[in-house]
């Protein structure tokens, strides 16, 4: 079951066409009211990716905690 679920989910990740997955510990710089986004699966859109490092990073998780 494990393995399916692992071949199911590398298939639907693999084939983005307009979008780029980064796996990994990212976060978003925190609102005012102290509200951030944390997660391990970023499902970007290409013409964002450039962009993406400076507004998510490890470093914002860092600072939120």
């Amino acid at each position: 079951m494990k393995t399916l679920f692992i071949l199911v989910s590398f298939l639907l990740l693999a084939n983005c066409s307009a979008h780029s997955v980064k796996i990994g510990k990212r976060c978003t710089t925190a609102n005012a009211d102290g509200t951030f986004e944390k997660s391990f699966i970023w499902i970007i859109d290409k013409e964002t990716v450039k962009n993406f490092d400076k507004k998510i990073n490890k470093a914002n998780c860092i600072k939120n905690s």
